[in-house]
């Protein structure tokens, strides 16, 4: 009988930290295994099937070979196109030589963190926010140095307060906006007070703008269009969130030429390239009609209004109108339970699957994060459920 030999994992494994989405998606599917009905609001993607126009560039690029390798940095004509859209819709100057394509939004996180953050190295990163922008500081070896997004403000940061944690070994600044999980937007002012406070220093900016064409109140700002910024900035954004196909896998990063050549040899190490033919589609999502991104978007400001009025009247809760994204972030503190167990209470006796704040960081502790990517039947049927079960149990 063959000995089990223990699994020596490298050390830096265990600095690697996960995104609970999928965690709570296993167990409310578990759930229904065993007969229950659950309402989804756990997972943060469009409830949309992607535009039939997409879908038909995709199929006919297949039909025409695009089954093959392309260029890791992404083919040439949706890097041209990617250009000339940032190019236009943040007011700079954008070659196709600055712009990376990948499989998703997390590979320009993954490969910005691995090109530029060493043992040593501070990156600061929003707090709440995405799970994966300090795994991969933790993972690299980098202090991840939290930049609180207070709910006073919106969820935005305090400028003052960032101006306090950069210093020296400062090599990187995560910005989102509009932000995962609280739906907070950067205005204006906050974006050029955030230069002001960057200065001249020589460090990076990662502008994570995966949301940015689902605003529902003013106008996306984007510190790349500051003057001096954009050759310290790279730029996350992507096809997921804007046209309905995170199934898709495909993102892009644009970043100044020099490192743009690095994070594209990060892509041959790893991926080799995004796949050709859903490129291609990636042309049309972004030259043909747009008209299927605003009929989303109005659709998410609707159920959005619904579920945040309505979560503010549910007894230990009390949202802030988001005024991005597709998320609702509930102040809980009032109910005296922590985030996990209510979130888990809500999933295994409410039926409603939720994440708990803190599952975004040490500063989400004491709120819970609801999608609205889910019909508004749905939405209202999980507020009474969560209505019912805080009747019964606060």
């Amino acid at each position: 009988m063959t000995k089990a030999r223990e699994l020596r994992l490298a050390k830096r494994m265990t600095r690697l930290g996960t995104e609970t989405a999928f965690e709570v998606l296993v167990k409310a599917r578990a759930l229904e295994a065993k007969g229950r009905d659950i309402v989804h609001l756990e997972i943060g993607e469009p409830d949309f099937d992607t535009p039939g126009n997409i879908i038909e560039a995709a199929t006919d690029a297949l039909h025409k070979g695009f089954t093959h390798y392309g260029p890791s940095a992404g083919l040439p004509e949706l890097r041209e196109t990617i250009a000339g859209y940032v190019s236009e819709t943040r007011g700079v100057s954008v070659t196709p030589e600055e712009v990376v394509v990948v499989p998703g939004g997390k590979p320009i996180i993954f490969f910005s963190i691995l090109a530029l953050a060493e043992e040593g190295d501070e990156v600061i990163y929003p707090n709440p926010g995405f799970p994966i922008y300090e795994s991969m500081i933790n993972y690299v070896g980098a202090k991840a140095v939290p930049i609180r997004l207070r709910e006073e403000l919106d969820f935005r940061l305090d400028v003052d307060e960032l101006d306090g944690l950069i210093n020296n070994r400062t090599k990187l600044i995560i910005l989102n906006s509009p932000q995962n999980p609280t739906g907070g937007v950067l205005t204006k002012n906050d974006i050029e007070e955030i230069a002001r406070a960057i200065g001249d220093r020589n460090l990076v900016v990662l502008t994570d703008e995966i949301y940015s064409r689902l605003i529902f109140e003013g106008e996306h700002h984007s510190i790349m269009s500051i003057d001096g910024m954009k050759e310290r900035c790279i730029l996350l954004d992507g096809f997921s969130k804007t046209y309905a196909m995170t199934g898709w896998r495909m993102g892009y990063g644009v970043m100044r030429a020099d490192l743009a050549a690095h994070v594209a040899r990060l892509m041959t190490n790893s991926n080799s390239c995004t796949a050709s033919f859903t490129q291609v589609a990636g042309v049309e999502a972004i030259r043909g009609d747009q008209s299927s991104v605003d009929r989303m978007r109005e659709e998410f400001r609707r159920r959005r209004d619904a579920f945040v009025g309505g979560l503010n009247r549910i007894k230990g809760f009390s949202c802030r109108m988001p005024k991005g994204a597709f998320y609702a972030f509930p102040n809980i503190s009032a109910t005296g339970w922590s985030s996990k167990k209510l979130a888990d209470a809500l999933l295994e006796e409410a039926g409603v699957a939720c994440l708990s704040g803190a599952s975004f960081g040490d500063f989400g502790e004491g709120y819970l994060r609801f999608s609205v990517a889910n019909s508004l039947e749905n939405l209202n049927r999980a507020l009474a459920q969560i209505d019912e079960w805080t009747k019964r149990k606060l």
